[in-house]
Order: structure tokens, then C-alpha cells, then sequence
């Protein structure tokens, strides 16, 4: 079967995780096509994408260039990603030491950021009961890892070594996200004030050309709540 596109990424239109791997595919120039999963026809779950990520979540990438090799997980891809095809460390830590520290910021964003963001969304968001513990819990977790993230870039400009890195890219979306959370359930709440330092560091990286396109990108297609 021939593919015009390297890679083949399934994804969702507005959940964060997929576009955290479009940002590295479009910062690294690798060429690759959208899949868009509809999860209100349960697409995630059907045989037709399982047969890739047995999980049933996005993202999952096909790498068509390399025997069609499958790979889910977000974190996992990112780092397959670099690994492959970054040799000249664009976008990634260059010396073994800064590799671990990538991979250390990459667990801090998908087990400490993306999943309790996740649960802030669904709690304010979708679950039809209000449940102001849950949420408030959720939200607290939210400004705990800003907390983290603010007082650690307080100190430099960038999470790994001295420029942007995947250990910085993962973030983007889920702040986002969360951002909009915040707007919404806190009349005036100022982002900027609040984190000056993360604030400065997500500015930075939300205003590079690729990245600020997909943005664009995503807040065209995105479903409502994402």
C-alpha cells in the first residue's frame, strides 16, 4: 500500500493529546495526514482502530516509512518521534543527562497534567450532575502543577537544557484547556498574573509559527466543551 504522507495520525478533532503530536510532526517538517476519530459514534472503540491501540484512546501513529510501525500512548510517540528523527535535537535534549530530564518533565505531563486537567473538563464540563467537590479538587490539581511548572521556569526559560523541547511541547494543549476553565468558572482570572513565569514560557511557544497555526487549526474544528 503506498502513502503519499510518512505517517498516519489518529487523533480527535478537539482532544489535546492528538495535537500534542502534530506539533512535533510539523516542527520536525515530517508530512503526515489527520485521522479525525469520532467519539460520539464510538469510533475510538471499534475494531477498525483498536487493531492499532488496543486502548481505545488517541493518539496512535503509523509510521509508513518504517515497516508501518504502530505506536500509541502520547508520551510514548513523542519520544519515538525525537528519537528517529531528530538527530540534530530541534526540538529535543541532545546530552544523556538532559534526555532523562525530558523524560522526567514527559511522566510529569501525561500522569500529573493531562489526566487531572481531563477530570477538571469532565467534572465542570460534561458530567450532567454538579458535583463541587469533585470539581474543586480537580481544579486545585490544575494549580498545583501550574505551581510547579511556574516556580521551576522562574529559575530558567525552558524545562530541558537551553531551548524548547518536547518536555515543553506537551504541555501546550492542557494549558490551554485548562486556561479556558479557569475563564469560565472565575470571572476576571488572569492567567498571566497568577503564573507570570508560565505564563511567559506558554507564550512563547503558542506564538511559533507551526505551532500557532494548528492552534488556529484546532480552535476551527474543535467540537464544543474542548
Amino acid at each position: 500500500m503506498s502513502h503519499g504522507k510518512q505517517f498516519t495520525l489518529y487523533t480527535h478533532a478537539g482532544g489535546p493529546n492528538g495535537w500534542k503530536i502534530a506539533f512535533v510532526l510539523e516542527e520536525l517538517g515530517l508530512t503526515y495526514e489527520s485521522i479525525y476519530l469520532d467519539f460520539t459514534k464510538g469510533e475510538q472503540k471499534a475494531a477498525a482502530y483498536t487493531k492499532y491501540n488496543p486502548n481505545g484512546r488517541i493518539p496512535a501513529i503509523i509510521d509508513h516509512k518504517n515497516s508501518d510501525f504502530v505506536i500509541w500512548e502520547s508520551g510514548a510517540i513523542l519520544l519515538y518521534l525525537v528519537d528517529k528523527y531528530d538527530p540534530e535535537h530541534k526540538i529535543s535534549a541532545s546530552t544523556e543527562l538532559d534526555k532523562y530530564r525530558q523524560t522526567q518533565w514527559l511522566f510529569f505531563q501525561t500522569s500529573g497534567q493531562g489526566p487531572y486537567f481531563g477530570q477538571a473538563g469532565y467534572f465542570l464540563v460534561i458530567h450532567p450532575e454538579k458535583i463541587p467537590s469533585a470539581i474543586e479538587r480537580y481544579m486545585k490539581e490544575i494549580k498545583r502543577v501550574w505551581g510547579v511548572l511556574d516556580g521551576v521556569l522562574k529559575e530558567r526559560e525552558w524545562l530541558v537544557g537551553d531551548h524548547m523541547t518536547i518536555a515543553d511541547t506537551a504541555f501546550i494543549t492542557w494549558n490551554e484547556s485548562g486556561k479556558g476553565m479557569f475563564m469560565m468558572s472565575q470571572e476576571g482570572y488572569d492567567f498571566e498574573k497568577e503564573y507570570p513565569a508560565l505564563a511567559k514560557w506558554h507564550n512563547a511557544m503558542i506564538n511559533r509559527p507551526k505551532i500557532k497555526n494548528l492552534l488556529a487549526e484546532k480552535a476551527a474544528i474543535a467540537p464544543p466543551h474542548h
